[in-house]
């Protein structure tokens, strides 16, 4: 676990940085233990869920 983390107040959001990137299997660890997924999805310590944020089919368009 990062250290940063002790320096921010309990009711702020920490920032939270990479300590180990993997691009190549698609995902990246962050300092306070979460996985970060490249289809947007995360991970938490604590066993929490963060689903990806997809965008529904219907409002992809196509480029030529």
């Amino acid at each position: 676990m990062c250290s940063c983390r002790s320096s921010y107040p309990a009711s702020a959001q920490a920032p939270r940085h990479p300590v180990a990137a993997h691009p190549e299997q698609g995902w990246t660890l962050l300092c306070d233990g979460s996985i970060v997924f490249d289809d947007s999805g995360e991970l938490h310590p604590d066993g929490s869920v963060v689903p990806p944020h997809r965008v529904p089919a219907e409002h992809l368009t196509a480029t030529a």
